[in-house]
């Protein structure tokens, strides 16, 4: 079997756009929703290829980035949508949902409208829905919006830059990571970049009362989380977790926004304990 950095990317037609995803595994489907500037290459491929040991994992380019076609939407719940679209091309009726930091947000909209169709959601490096007390650090926009980031940048973006342990584990996902890669793919410009930021506002807003409904959520949560997340504050979950009985908080250690880039084999073994269970 090939590993994740080498395999194939296939093209599904939805709404006269051709959307790029990659599926590897066997098992129950679970889709992935990417970050802030992710595509198909920016996922780490040790981290793919635990979690397709005991899934079909299927990872995916929203519309506008990557290698898919058209727009990215400003309106989440159209983003969110996409992977609906996506699974029903796929002929998948229910399945796991899993979304990092961006994609977190449009992994609980998945969640929250298809109720009957999402089995479990994973949110990694991400906020709940709704007004959130701790904002994002300034360090963050000032590495993240850089057109091209190295190394260093994505130290202080997604790791924990005053711990060793975490700056070896950089190096060594980036390693892993850029075996394989199209730069090119990445969005870089701002024009882009507002496209993700403009669905913030609707996001906090939360019309339609989704934090709310968690107290009443049926579907199973695990969130993970790092102990200095300069993005997405790990606290922002703490006032939430007392009323909403089907979630499940880890927090890691000595890592920042990408712990699961850092500890892949341990949180993917969070991962399919929660999803076997």
């Amino acid at each position: 079997m090939k590993n994740s950095n080498t395999m194939n990317t296939e093209y599904a037609n939805i709404d006269d756009l051709r959307i790029a995803y990659r599926k590897k595994g066997n098992g129950t489907s679970i889709i992935l929703a990417n970050r802030f500037r992710g595509t198909l290459d920016t996922w780490d491929p040790l981290f793919l290829d635990l979690l397709s040991e005991n899934n079909t994992v299927i990872t995916f380019d929203y519309t506008g980035v990557g290698y898919s076609e058209g727009e990215l939407p400003t309106d989440i719940k159209e983003v969110a949508g996409q992977i609906v679209k996506l699974a029903d091309y796929l002929k998948i009726d229910k399945f796991f949902v899993l979304g990092w930091s961006y994609g977190g947000w449009v992994a609980q909209y998945v969640t929250f409208i298809n109720t009957s169709r999402v089995l479990k959601t994973v949110i990694i490096g991400s906020n709940p829905i709704g007004k959130n007390e701790l904002p994002l650090e300034p360090l963050f926009l000032k590495h993240a919006l850089k057109p091209i980031n190295d190394l260093e940048d994505e130290i202080i973006i997604f790791y924990e830059p005053k711990s060793e342990k975490s700056r070896k584990a950089a190096e060594e996902s980036r390693s892993r990571i850029y075996s394989n890669i199209d730069i090119s793919k990445i969005p870089s410009r701002q024009e882009e970049f507002n496209r993700y930021f403009a669905v913030a506002p609707s996001v906090v807003e939360d019309k339609e009362k989704f934090r709310e409904k968690y107290t009443t959520l049926q579907t199973p949560i695990l969130v993970i989380s790092s102990d200095h997340d300069i993005s997405y504050a790990t606290e922002n979950w703490f006032p939430l977790l007392k009323n909403a009985p089907t979630i499940q908080h880890i927090i890691l250690p000595d890592s920042g926004h990408a712990m699961h880039f850092q500890y892949p084999e341990l949180s993917t073994k969070y991962i399919d304990i929660f999803l076997r269970n």
